[in-house]
């Protein structure tokens, strides 16, 4: 592809919300280097660290180099592979993880082929909410057998923990809105609602106590989680930077294990075995609504961008 060939893309030029900063440009299409590969995108999934980035919550930690683009997960067609890179062939199906991937072409530099029982609007949701769900599983240990508490159970993340969670023979308490009860029960776990009295609701579900909880939804509820688990080290973060402030752990990237986790959670959908709830598609020219709608945090399951 001719380098000055121009493709759509979003991007901000400084830190702000979706509405004041976000826009559609026109930029030259990348090229991928060593051990990389480009994809012609069809959809990248909407996560909370897309606005949280946007927003400069990352700035002291995460250098950002304005114009910036958005999304670090894909699913696309492969069409130009980079130098060192095997296995993989142009017009190839994959999935996985990249920068600017919210894009009509964007870098991955993770991937797996997607199955094809596994639509696109799924594989491009599936690297972020999987491999972290993983990860805070593998962070929380726990023995199979025992009971969690998960914080946030009905978004992407919380859905993919309870889910994973019940493979690993975890007995799972999830808070939600009451209208995301129903959700919950479908995917495993026994839901209670949030705010006051959690620790009553959480006691009258689980008689022998919790081995542990989750912090999903970052609502700033960790001294209450602590306190319900009995041990800070019982207490794991996705979401709340101050966690560790309070004995508890801050679960981050970079991902681990990514091919694995990546190929195991398509290859479970393929089968029926695991759910993707997408709650709504969005074009490109439409991220700026679907980063809205994501800030709100009342999303269950996964906001997708689909791109033509």
């Amino acid at each position: 592809m001719n380098a000055n060939v121009l493709m759509k893309a979003i991007q901000y030029h400084a830190y702000g919300t979706p509405e004041a900063v976000l826009a559609v440009a026109h930029i030259p299409v990348p090229g991928p280097l060593a051990g990389q590969i480009r994809i012609k995108v069809r959809a990248a999934g909407v996560n909370p660290s897309d606005w949280k980035r946007m927003g400069g919550q990352y700035e002291g930690f995460e250098e950002v180099v304005f114009p910036s683009g958005m999304g670090v997960e894909a699913s696309g067609i492969v069409d130009a592979i980079g130098e060192g890179v095997d296995g993989v062939h142009i017009g190839d199906a994959v999935f996985g993880y990249g920068n600017d991937t919210m894009a009509e072409y964007a870098i991955l530099s993770h991937w797996v082929k997607k199955p094809e029982g596994v639509p696109f609007e799924v594989a491009g949701a599936i690297p972020v909410v999987s491999e972290t769900a993983w990860r805070c599983l593998d962070d929380l240990h726990v023995s199979a057998g025992s009971t969690i508490l998960v914080s946030g159970a009905a978004g992407g993340i919380g859905s993919a923990v309870v889910q994973l969670a019940r493979r690993r023979g975890l007995q799972v308490i999830g808070t939600a809105s009451i209208r995301n009860q129903d959700y919950l029960r479908a995917l495993g776990a026994t839901p209670t609602t949030y705010g006051d009295g959690l620790k009553d609701r959480v006691k009258a579900l689980a008689h022998d106590g919790i081995a542990g909880a989750l912090d999903i939804a970052g609502s700033g509820i960790i001294p209450e989680l602590i306190d319900i688990a009995g041990d800070p080290s019982k207490v794991v973060s996705v979401a709340d930077f101050s966690a560790t402030e309070y004995g508890a752990r801050f679960s981050d990237g970079p991902p681990r294990n990514i091919h694995h986790v990546l190929t195991t959670v398509a290859n479970l959908y393929a089968k029926g075995l695991y759910q993707l709830h997408i709650q709504a598609v969005f074009p490109l020219e439409e991220t700026v609504k679907a980063q809205t709608i994501s800030s709100q945090k009342q999303v269950r399951g996964k906001l997708v961008i689909v791109v033509n």
